[in-house]
Parts: C-alpha cells; structure tokens; sequence
C-alpha cells in the first residue's frame, strides 16, 4: 500500500481532466506544430496556440509573449543566461538575487559569475522573506537584473514582490521572478505583478511534467534581450528551438485553464487543511518555520525537537510521504540553504519536514505522524 501523498511542492498528481485532454491528442492524428504545409500541422499549430492563450489568460498576458519551455528550471536558465549577450554589450554585468532562490536560479547565477558578472545576494529575515529595503540598498546604475522568487518552496514563504516591482519602475533594471509555485495559484498577485520575465512550471498544477514557460513582458521595450542557449531552429520566437511538445503544452494549457476557474476554491480547501493540521499539531512539540502571515495556504514547514528529520521520514515508511527539502538538494544530499539563509540554526534545520498538499487532499491525518515522533523520541 501506498504512503499517504504529502509532497505537492515537489510535484503534484495530474488532474484526470488534463490527462484527458492529453491522451485524445495522442491517441489522434500526429502533427508538427512547425508544419505549415498540410493540415496535421495546422492542427497541431492550432493546439499549441489556444494552449499559449490559455497560459496567457491565467496571468494577464499578451499570447505572444508565452515561451514554452521544459519547466520551470529551463525558464530560470532562459532568463538570466539568455541576458550575458546583453549585459556584456552595455555594461551591465551586476545582479541582485536573494539566497533563498531555488537551485535553478543560483546555479545560473554562480555561472554569470563564472562570465565575470558581479552577483548579490540579499540576505532574508529568520520569517523566510527579503525585506524590500535590501533589493533597494544593493541596486546600481550597472544593475542588469533582480531576480526574487515569488513563493519560496520549502517554506511556502510569499516574497514581496509587488513591493520589488514599485521599486525598480522606471529604471532600465529588468526585474526576473520564479513563480513556479504560484503560477494558477495567487491569480490575482500574479496578474498584478510588473515583472520583465516570469518563471513558471505545469506540473506544480496538477498538469504534466516536463512542460513550462518563461513569460517575457514587453513593458520596458519592443523585445527583451534575450539570446537562446540553445540552436536549431525558430521555434518559441527563436528563444527555444526543437520540436514543441504538443500534448504536454496541451496538458498545460488545461491544467492553466482549471486553475484559473478554481483557484479560490482550491485556496479555500488548502487554507482549511492547514487549519486542522495546525490544531492537530497542538498537542505534539513543534516550531513552525517561517511567518505564517506570508505563507501559501497549501505548505507547511515544522521542525520537531529531537527529532532527525531523516530518521522521522524513515520511520513514517508507508505512512506518509513528506520532504524535508527541494527535491534535487535532498537527492544530492545537500544542507537546506533556505532554513540556513534564515538562520535557524544547525539543530532545527536538521529536525525539518516539509509538508504539502492539494484541493485533493481534504484532510491530513497525523496519527502515524504523532506516533513517529514519540518512538524517536
């Protein structure tokens, strides 16, 4: 039997109606969206642009301005990679980040680098959020680019963003946010946002993996400059060749379309779990980490003391399936650069889980949970 499903902030189930949408596209005639030449191609070019509409509606887009990418760390890449061109040109080669981002933003910061780009990172409080004031005291005539994310994934912490966009209005500095987290989530946030590039991933909505977009504004130019990583080929505004993967940007288009209809309920549910799940928790030693104020309904990150944060998971088993990080930093056994950047400390970092959940899951029982506890105890 299968462990109770408690990891949607690494990825979330797919929704049987985008499943649905998917399997008629596979199951019927094939097509290249690049075909212009017969009517498999327009059919697949048709597909691919009411899918781009779709991502498009979500957030308060212009069509055009969708590039559909692998996911969301392709998108990340895409973003401050694809600017060395640029900042290179006119001397712009400063950024400013934050040292909560994801992987898939650090990373490519470590290799602007590399390129001799000189990268800050703006240190957070122990809430788990940048205070706007920090972004501000860094910026530089030369500052080609900030990147904060909009909600953080192991914490669920909301950055303040809209803030960070006040902030840099009317300056020539482009201003990047990973939403790969609340993408059909904070609709109304992310609709509102003044952002130059945006981030965002199908599989944290219950849509397929492999599939995302960098959404690539048109406020502070004509044309974003923007080079591709990758050759051969003019597909996505020749920002990212190959061959469109029709039916994955079909099962994003659906899974933004649901979410869009559904979002305030699906809050609504996740807001309630979480309730109940606290109330559970009363009765069990525990530290919440991060200002619940600021946080997403659906996350929720908890030390116990005492406890190991890897032992707990072991002993859960066929339980419950919780995290106690990112997926790619857990897998390379890396420590949690969130929880260090807000200075927890080295006991209550290691003594972190990290659970998650979806309008699917209208409860969570922590009995197993309780029990876990009290035997390593």
């Amino acid at each position: 039997m299968m462990p109770e499903y408690l990891d949607y902030n690494a990825t979330t189930p797919i929704d049987v109606r985008v499943a649905a949408v998917m399997t008629m596209w596979f199951e019927g005639p094939p097509g290249n969206s690049s075909s212009r030449t017969h009517v498999y191609g327009q059919r697949a070019k048709d597909a691919v642009e009411k899918a781009r509409q779709q991502v498009a509606d979500v957030i308060g887009a212009k069509p055009e301005e969708i590039i559909f990418t692998s996911g969301a760390t392709e998108s990340n890449n895409l973003a401050i990679l694809g600017l060395i061109a640029h900042g290179e040109r006119t001397g712009r080669r400063h950024i400013v980040s934050t040292a909560i981002e994801h992987k898939a933003v650090l990373e490519p910061l470590v290799e602007m680098q590399r390129r001799g780009f000189d990268v800050e990172l703006a240190p957070v409080t122990s809430g788990g959020y940048v205070e706007p004031d920090a972004i501000l005291e860094r910026l530089r005539p030369d500052t080609l680019l900030v990147s904060v994310m909009h909600a953080n994934n192991e914490t669920g912490i909301l950055q303040p963003v809209h803030e960070i966009a006040d902030l840099l209005e009317g300056t020539d500095t482009l201003f990047h946010t990973d939403a790969a987290q609340t993408f059909g989530k904070q609709v109304e946030q992310l609709r509102s946002l003044r952002c130059d590039l945006m981030s965002i991933s199908g599989h944290k909505i219950y849509g397929p993996q492999g599939i995302g977009a960098l959404v690539v504004r048109r406020s502070k130019s004509q044309r974003m400059p923007l080079g591709p990583l990758m050759f051969g080929g003019g597909q996505e505004r020749k920002l990212r060749p190959g061959t469109t993967p029709v039916a994955l940007v079909i099962g994003l288009g659906e899974a933004a379309r649901l979410a869009s209809r559904e979002f305030s309920a699906r809050a609504t549910v996740a807001a309630q779990v979480k309730e109940q799940l606290l109330r559970e928790l009363d009765s069990v030693s525990h530290a919440i980490n991060g200002d619940q104020s600021r946080c997403q309904p659906n996350v929720l990150n908890v030390s116990f003391p005492g406890v190991d944060s890897e032992a707990l998971m072991m002993a859960l088993g066929d339980k419950m399936a919780v995290s106690n990080g990112a997926a790619c930093t857990v897998a390379n056994h890396e420590a949690n650069h969130v929880l260090t950047a807000m200075r927890l400390g080295s006991e209550r970092i290691s003594e972190a889980i990290r659970i998650s959940w979806g309008f699917d899951v209208a409860e969570i029982s922590i009995t197993a949970l309780k029990r876990a506890i009290y035997r390593l105890r």
